[in-house]
């Protein structure tokens, strides 16, 4: 089933006790500002708050009483960190049982206290994985009308096609920013382009506002002057410069601030001049274009 998500997705990894530690209300507020600016795609994993932002999630959504069908709902699975809600887990490590992968959907159900999932990603790559056993799974999970539709995150060309011989693959969430652009040259967006699968970028803005290093530093310079020219903020400026890639790529935002939440989907219609786009580019590598 083809899934529509919002052109910009909101990114709830941060709203628990990994970083802003947010109450039921404030979850409500930004669920409700994020939706009113046009932002109806939540992105969950399982593991975020160590296993416990999508409960606090989903309670905050029942309490504010939004129409479920409005928004779209993605979660991962797969990871296993240590943590104290898994006693059992003695070392970081991938799981993808047919077992647990239903197990996982089921209890993220359980925790989002919703009926269905938009959206159900594989978070990374495992060695182990089988590919007819996660197939199986994505198989009765969709047939239970618990998944809509299924996808990968992390995950290469070729470790897609793998999955991708077995059951339909319909989204990849991968690293992508000006900073980070690999996934633009190594065959990511083109062989998600050749089989429809759409992609969505994590950490949009990369590194630009958290290091200072040579490359930061020159994009930066850059961004100053860009900022002039279009008369928006350098944040929007990066969000366009992904967005006006032709594989279609939805960033995934992880602010929390209403000033900057407001603000957003105005990247949508940002369209950089080519030079421009080549510019922030070079000014990343530090060179001329190949």
């Amino acid at each position: 089933m083809s899934v529509e998500l919002s052109p910009i997705i909101a990114g709830v990894m941060n709203w628990g006790v990994w970083d802003k530690n947010l109450n039921t209300n404030e979850f409500t507020h930004l669920i409700n500002l994020f939706i009113e600016n046009g932002i109806t795609t939540f992105d969950h994993a399982d593991i975020y708050g160590g296993y416990t932002t999508e409960a606090s999630f989903g309670k905050a959504l029942t309490e504010s009483k939004i129409d479920r069908k409005k928004i779209q709902l993605i979660t991962k699975c797969g990871i296993q960190y240590t943590s104290e809600n898994r006693p059992n887990n003695s070392i970081k490590h991938y799981e993808y049982s047919k077992d647990y992968i239903i197990w996982s959907a089921e209890n993220s159900l359980k925790n989002l206290q919703t009926d269905y999932l938009d959206v159900f990603l594989l978070h990374r790559p495992s060695p182990l994985m089988q590919a007819d056993e996660i197939a199986e799974a994505v198989s009765k999970l969709k047939a239970d009308g618990k998944i809509l539709s299924f996808g990968v995150s992390n995950f290469t060309p070729f470790q897609t096609e793998l999955l991708r011989q077995k059951t339909e693959i319909s989204f990849n969430q991968v690293q992508f920013s000006a900073t980070h652009y690999e996934a633009m040259l190594d065959g990511s967006f083109d062989y998600m382009q050749v089989h429809n699968i759409k992609p969505m970028a994590w950490n949009p803005l990369g590194t630009v506002f958290r290091e200072n290093t040579d490359q930061t530093f020159r994009l930066r310079q850059l961004l100053a002057k860009l900022v002039e020219k279009y008369h928006i903020g350098s944040d929007i400026i990066l969000l366009a410069w992904i967005m006006q890639h032709p594989a279609g790529i939805s960033p995934v935002a992880g602010t929390v601030n209403s000033g900057r939440i407001q603000q957003l989907m105005k990247a949508k219609s940002l369209v950089l001049d080519k030079q421009d786009w080549f510019a922030i580019w070079t000014e990343s590598m530090g060179n001329r274009v190949p």
